[in-house]
């Protein structure tokens, strides 16, 4: 790819281009700032992004977005080379659209998605997801792989609505093919070439009950796989790799008790190699070239000394390497799904846009969990800056996309040497409401450092501090937060309504690291709520917090602390909300853990509180609520929790969502039901008088 500009000068022409936007937009600017702060309405935040989910097509001449208008989505393409004129609208109707991307550069992939009621030995209310092939205008949709039998039987109509194909390879260089796995639900998986013009399917690879994924190269050849089994060690997943007869071979094995991962990423640079995943024997993943011949690990390519590596990352139309290499590597950093590019323009071109939107750089303290060693980084003021896609050619072009959890998602495209808004997605959401948001540590009682995100109320709005504060533990526990737009409306709710919000990454959250993610073995309601207690005694310490008026609020694991949180007893929490919570862990995990894969590697870590057990001992009020649509943490969960609390005349609330699942909301009213039931509570429940 050619270097049109060199870093500096990218810099100054970057200012350049948004220099006479600047000087025109300033008066509206000056106006804003002075003009009162206006606090978003539970309408407003509950309203789906009004563009999102920008692509560019392989050659770089067309892009797409999905644009929302009230509870209907439709998709729209543009030619780059009249970005100005009227894009081409694709809509739908039965069916929601949830993602779009180019398959090709005259066909889109679309994944499209309704509520579903299963009908075998009685109703099951879910939602259904469908791949869907269509050209540029909309005009001729394909269901890849769809059945031609007709469903007559209750089971076979429910594998028909759930069978759902997945894309392994596009294989941009045959402009007629791609690769699919034909259901990537387990029914009937193959591998398949298929033909996007005749919709006719060539099996090239069939797959064994125990093959997990395929890993398919740009030639449509099948090269990699991970495998399950057990061995007298337990369960276990191997990573098998094809040889030049065309026999598979293993190549790694890991047991799944030990949670080690080892995965390809990419192919590497060098014929013959590959770029794995590996944390076997480290606190985090790294990134490793592997010679699959001699079965060596070689080169390390990338890790970091405080967060896991995830992947590779390239400007290249095919998305593969260099001559030199990747032109940059992602890793779970502090913002969440990081970026650290090496190469230089791509780099010059972030920090170009930052500036260009007046982002302040600070230096970022970063934190050793366990051992407390300490670093200092760069990083963008509680906002990421990240190239979505790029393109080559003679008119280089860059999709950016800017976002933090308070700074709504803005995306601009960088095409030659100007740069132009493409859309925010909530744009009548005033972001001096949202207050200021930036990671943080504090200490758990054993020494722990806790990583946390605190967003903090506007003082403009909300006058001085301490306030009502929020703690707001995430889903999992497996899991963890990230400093993006909350698009749920959860935090910009809080903090708009002058609320202080922590998201503690408690221990048995994973992307950090090992120490971490094992000390919340075995400490369900124990430590790792002592994390979350914790969190919400270091607010006070730093007079942030009003030691009275401090709340629990989480959703699905986050639930349960709720639960958790509600019959500890000499708690700090007026009240909780629990949504979607797990009150039962032995009913819950009986549910979840049917296989040896997961009864090895996750059910003997939940171990502890199981809230149900004290439901009619509750310390403090609690509102819960729950979808009946929700097939991950049944309803049930929340009914015997509810049931006997009320039964010993405790102080809950209960609301049933009717169309929500577990995640994300069919409808913006359904957004906005949820989004009420929090206002209200915290603002005139919550015991008396509200938080």
């Amino acid at each position: 790819m050619k270097n049109h500009l060199n870093p500096s000068s990218l810099l100054r022409a970057l200012a350049g281009a948004l220099l006479a936007a600047g000087q025109a937009l300033a008066p509206a600017q000056a106006a804003s700032a002075e003009a009162p702060i206006r606090v978003p309405s539970v309408q407003t935040l509950a309203q789906f992004p009004g563009m999102t989910g920008f692509r560019l097509s392989p050659d770089g001449k067309h892009m797409l977005a999905i644009q929302s208008q009230g509870d209907s989505r439709s998709i729209l393409v543009w030619t780059l080379a009249d970005p100005a004129a009227k894009p081409t609208v694709i809509g739908a109707t039965s069916m929601q659209i949830r993602s779009a991307s180019f398959l090709k550069n005259d066909m889109l992939q679309v994944v499209m998605s309704q509520p579903y009621d299963l009908r075998a030995d009685g109703v099951t209310k879910t939602f259904i997801s469908k791949l869907l092939f269509t050209d540029l205008e909309g005009k001729n949709w394909v269901e890849p792989m769809a059945s031609t039998d007709i469903a007559r039987t209750d089971i076979a109509k429910k594998q028909a609505a759930l069978a759902n194909p997945r894309v392994l390879n596009r294989l941009l260089s045959d402009p007629d093919s791609v690769v699919l796995e034909s259901d990537s639900r387990g029914e009937s998986r193959d591998v398949f070439r298929y033909n996007l013009r005749t919709a006719k399917a060539t099996r090239i690879m069939r797959l064994g009950e125990s093959d997990m994924g395929v890993h398919v190269n740009d030639a449509g050849q099948p090269w990699a796989k991970l495998r399950s089994g057990s061995d007298g060690k337990g369960a276990y997943i191997a990573l098998d790799f094809r040889d030049s007869g065309g026999e598979w071979q293993e190549h790694f094995r890991s047991h799944v008790k030990d949670r080690d991962v080892v995965d390809v990423v990419a192919p590497g640079v060098k014929p013959g190699t590959a770029v794995i995943l590996s944390n076997v024997g480290r606190e985090f993943a790294g990134l490793y070239e592997y010679d699959i011949a001699n079965r060596k690990i070689g080169e390390t390519l990338f890790e970091h000394k405080y967060f896991d590596a995830t992947g590779v990352l390239s400007i290249r139309d095919d998305r593969g390497p260099g001559e030199d290499g990747f032109d940059g590597f992602e890793f779970d950093g502090h913002q969440g799904l990081d970026d650290l590019w090496v190469d230089p323009k791509t780099e010059s071109i972030v920090r170009g846009v930052a500036q260009a939107l007046g982002i302040k750089e600070v230096q970022q303290e970063l934190v050793g969990v366990a051992s407390g060693e300490r670093a200092q980084i760069p990083a963008f003021d509680g906002v990421s800056v990240q190239v979505v896609e790029a393109r080559s050619g003679a008119t280089p072009t860059y999709l950016i996309r800017v976002s933090g959890l308070s700074y709504p998602t803005e995306h601009y495209l960088l095409r030659g040497q100007g740069i132009q808004l493409l859309a925010k997605e909530y744009p009548d959401i005033d972001k001096r409401a949202l207050g200021s948001s930036r990671f943080v540590y504090y200490k758990a009682r054993d020494g722990l450092n806790i990583p946390a995100y605190l967003t903090l109320p506007n003082p403009q709005l909300c006058g001085p501090g301490p306030y009502a504060a929020v703690v707001h533990p995430h889903g999992g526990p497996w899991a963890r937060d990230n400093m993006q737009y909350d698009g749920s409306g959860w935090v910009p709710l809080l903090v708009s309504q002058c609320r202080v919000v922590l998201r503690p990454q408690f221990r048995g959250s994973a992307g950090w690291g090992r120490t971490l993610w094992f000390a919340g073995d075995r400490e369900w309601g124990q430590k790792m709520q002592d994390d979350k207690d914790d969190g919400a005694k270091w607010l006070i310490s730093e007079k942030l917090a009003d030691p009275k008026r401090i709340a629990m609020f989480g959703f699905s694991y986050g639930g349960y602390s709720a639960f958790a949180a509600s019959v500890r007893p000499n708690g700090l929490y007026k009240c909780a909300i629990a949504g979607a919570g797990v009150s039962d862990i032995e009913r819950i995990w009986a549910k979840f853990f049917t296989n040896p894969f997961f009864q090895q590697r996750q059910e003997p870590t939940v171990r502890g509180l199981s809230p149900l057990t004290k439901a009619d001992q509750i310390e403090i009020p609690i509102m819960v609520y729950h979808g009946d649509r929700d097939q991950t943490v049944p309803l049930i969960q929340s009914e015997l929790f509810v049931d006997k609390a009320k039964a010993a005349g405790k102080p809950v609330e209960y609301h049933v969502l009717k169309d929500y699942a577990h995640g994300p909301a069919w409808t913006r009213q359904t957004n906005a039901d949820q989004l009420n039931l929090i206002s209200t509570y915290l603002g005139s429940g919550c015991g008396k008088d509200g938080l």
